[in-house]
């Protein structure tokens, strides 16, 4: 026997099969369907939060991926902030090191104390110092707790203010944009200078470019040291972009380098403007974990401890 139902029976059977369909096709897609997700840098976070009226829940996610991982190799690392490649080289008969830097913030750019601490004989090998803070690659700085005078600023903080006295004596300042200049700690006082701005001040020496231009010559070296040593100095090259070379010495495999050699090393990779740091059996150069040149000191090898390293790393 057929039934007949009234017309608004009727559509509310048609609305029941469309709602019935309809939630399906949500269960569906929520638990069936993949979704594709967009990839963020490491250091952004994405949280995305949604209401559902009908049910009145809220549900909230919060996703971290990283765009690219570091590539590292045995002489270069690059990640989306930070590019390095190294260099082995010959020339003058002396085996070096060029290692070109190039990074995306000036921050990158570190320096560090031994033991974290500021202070004279305060000592620890450059590896060591490097491997505590992460360091990407690191050199030695100016072993400035080998003496009572220069000019000191570490990462924004200044620790030491008197200058040295010898005539040549050389500032290396650092800006907290990245980029360098060349300072007479005889002639710039510290109250002259807008420290709020400043970086880094390494002193030590002397500069070896100044606006492209070699400043030294083949009389120039540091007090009391062989015309041909262990070197270590470091570059611009432009905004962000830096040259680093560290040179073996004392070696029958390796005579060493003198200041106006290095010199020539940095102006042929457009280095405007290069710095002498501290050298001889300080000469240190780290990198991924490992100590790249052959440290020497004396008639013995091996690293020497200073008070201080510069180097490139996210710590």
């Amino acid at each position: 026997m057929k039934q007949f139902f009234s017309k608004p029976y009727r559509w509310a059977l048609i609305y029941s099969s469309l709602l019935s369909a309809a939630t399906a096709f949500v269960i569906l897609d929520a638990f069936v369907i993949p979704k594709s997700l967009s990839a963020v840098s490491a250091t952004e976070t994405t949280t995305s939060t949604s209401n559902e009226e009908t049910e009145g829940d809220v549900s909230e996610s919060v996703s971290e991926q990283t765009i690219t991982e570091a590539i590292v190799t045995e002489s270069s690392y690059e990640d989306e902030n930070i590019q390095i490649a190294i260099e082995t080289g010959r020339s003058n008969n002396t085996t070096y090191y060029a290692v070109d830097i190039q990074v995306s913030d000036a921050s990158f750019l570190k320096t560090a104390l031994a033991q974290d601490t500021y202070g004279r004989n305060i000592k620890a090998v450059t590896s060591s110092i490097a491997a505590s803070h992460d360091a990407i690659l690191a050199i030695n700085g100016d072993f400035y707790g080998f003496r009572d005078a220069g000019y000191v600023l570490r990462n924004g903080t200044l620790y030491r203010d008197s200058a040295r006295e010898t005539e040549d004596a050389e500032a290396l300042v650092i800006d907290d944009e990245g980029d360098f200049s060349i300072i007479s700690e005889n002639e710039t006082s510290l109250s002259s200078l807008d420290t709020s701005s400043i970086a880094q001040i390494i002193s030590f020496g002397p500069a070896l470019i100044e606006d492209g231009e070699i400043s030294v010559d083949a009389s120039s070296e540091v007090s009391q040291s062989m015309t041909s040593n262990p070197r270590t100095a470091i570059g611009q090259v432009s905004p962000l972009h830096y040259i680093i070379i560290v040179s073996d010495g004392r070696t029958d495999e390796s005579e060493g380098f003198s200041l106006l050699q290095l010199a020539e090393e940095m102006q042929n990779r457009g280095a405007v403007t290069a710095y002498n740091l501290d050298g001889g059996g300080s000469s240190t150069l780290y990198f991924n974990g490992e100590i790249i040149n052959n440290p020497t000191s004396g008639n013995s090898t091996g690293e020497r401890e200073v008070s201080d390293i510069v180097y490139i790393g996210y710590e």
